[in-house]
């Protein structure tokens, strides 16, 4: 090797050195979670080249923050009108009146109490429901999703909006731009030349590398005339209806009352965030701007958001309040359980003072290195006496929970971190023992689909499963 190769060799060296010494301190400056902070510095040493790329694509957050903060998310969502409140709750503020208070205050989620709700499991009565609800809509229709996939689910609610278009109704469109990389611009093509409007929420480039990239909307809403509302987390795909290999289990709400005005709160928060219009009227906010007095009999509710660039997160906060104050039971189900230090701190807790903790999981997560991050929990939980259900009947696609006969939440949030920390997410939190006891009789009816984990069974898997959930373990806050 001649002398000028060396000193090339010495300079790309020192270059590259450099590049990620900088990069970790980058890391460290950006005062994440200590775990976060310890998995990407402990990428970027192992395997620095891969490291490095995976930290341009999905780690840099002060770029994405900044673009946030300049359109004032946070402020912007105190200024769109909010549903009336209510001076009295009896049913909620017995028993939940300070996580009620925290949602009020922190997450600015009003508590409605003149709500009627219908559950919904699966993605046919969805969508179902969603095309007849679309066809009977007056006004407009505002539709948020993650996920529109350009297959017959995705062409039937298209082809639905381009009619109503057609009829003189206003249609909007907000989906998420990694979410739907998979999706061509053309698809929605027909619906733009009808006069609907289409939106993408932060687009990014390279859109197939970063499918796992940070700061994504996965928040589904749907508004109809300011009256009818949906959330929950089915995304608008075929596969959430196909029975190939079992059924893709999910659940969803059909809302009417005060919690649409919430519901539509955000969505037009969403929309003047990407777009810089804002929707405001009588007609987008009936409830609002009704003289008539609140109805009270119905069933109460909190629609409470979450952005990575809040103060607190929001959802994450308030779930571990209900752990630690669960009294006998908490049933949960979740595709992705990566869960927080101090979320998993609450449950081991709740579960060795007597709680009744139920988790359930699926056993085939969509994900290899997904699935090696959820079994990396297991036995911790196992241990504190945690019961594990693996859901056998296809894909657990479910976001909800149910505690004490009189809690729950359906919503797109995961029980994992990126959810909690890293997503545009929205969790509807119900007081209300006939609602908490629909979702409690569903836990079990799945649980039939299930086989239960024993802590014995789960220590005689094989070596190198435990490997690959220890080494997944480490880097699971950033997946």
């Amino acid at each position: 090797m001649t002398p000028w190769q060396d000193i090339f060799i010495g300079i790309l060296s020192v270059g590259y050195f450099l590049l990620i010494a900088t990069t970790i301190i980058v890391v460290v400056l950006e005062n994440r979670q200590p775990a976060k902070t310890v998995a990407w510095v402990l990428l970027l040493v192992g395997v620095p080249v891969v490291g490095w790329i995976l930290f341009y694509f999905f780690g840099q957050n002060i770029r994405k923050e900044r673009y946030i903060e300049k359109r004032a998310y946070d402020l912007l969502t105190q200024k769109v009108p909010r549903a009336k409140a209510y001076e009295s709750c009896d049913k909620g503020e017995q028993k939940y009146g300070r996580l009620i208070n925290f949602n009020r205050s922190r997450a600015r989620a009003q508590l409605t109490s003149d709500n009627q709700v219908v559950l919904m499991w699966n993605g046919r009565a969805m969508l179902a429901a969603l095309l007849k609800d679309i066809e009977a809509a007056k006004h407009h229709i505002h539709l948020q999703t993650y996920i529109i996939e350009e297959d017959e689910v995705g062409s039937a609610v298209v082809k639905a909006l381009v009619e109503k278009v057609k009829q003189g109704i206003k249609v909007r469109l907000l989906y998420d731009d990694v979410g739907c990389w998979r999706m061509r611009k053309e698809f929605l093509e027909p619906l733009r030349r009808a006069g609907g409007e289409t939106q993408a929420f932060m687009p990014v480039h390279f859109r197939r590398l970063t499918h796992r990239a940070n700061y994504r909307n996965h928040r589904k809403i749907v508004v109809i005339d300011g009256k009818v509302g949906y959330m929950g987390g089915m995304n608008l795909a075929e596969r959430y209806l196909s029975k190939k290999g079992g059924e893709w289990r999910d659940a969803h709400l059909r809302i009417e009352g005060g919690a649409v005005t919430e519901l539509q709160r955000i969505f037009v928060s969403d929309w003047y965030f990407t777009t810089q219009e804002l929707p405001y009227d009588a007609q987008y906010f009936p409830a609002h701007f009704s003289t008539q007095a609140p109805d009270t009999q119905g069933v109460q509710m909190q629609v409470v958001l979450a952005n990575p660039v809040a103060r607190y997160p929001h959802i994450m906060y308030a779930l571990t309040w209900v752990i630690q104050n669960t009294k006998r039971y908490l049933y949960l189900q979740t595709p992705y359980f990566m869960p927080s230090e101090v979320v998993m701190q609450a449950l081991r807790t709740a579960a060795l003072s007597g709680v009744d903790i139920r988790i359930m999981i699926p056993e085939k997560p969509d994900s290899k290195i997904l699935r090696w991050g959820n079994d990396s929990y297991i036995e911790d939980a196992l241990q504190a006496g945690i019961r594990i259900y693996m859901y056998e009947n296809g894909f657990l696609h479910s976001k909800c929970a149910v505690a004490d006969d009189d809690w729950c939440t359906v919503g797109s949030s995961n029980m994992d971190q990126r959810s909690f920390d890293n997503n545009f997410e929205v969790n509807a939190f119900i007081y209300d023992d006939v609602v908490a006891k629909e979702v409690k009789t569903q836990f079990f009816v799945d649980a039939e689909h299930c086989r239960e984990l024993s802590i014995e069974e789960w220590r005689e898997r094989p070596l190198y499963k435990k490997c690959l959930e220890s080494a997944t373990r480490i880097i699971s806050p950033i997946l």
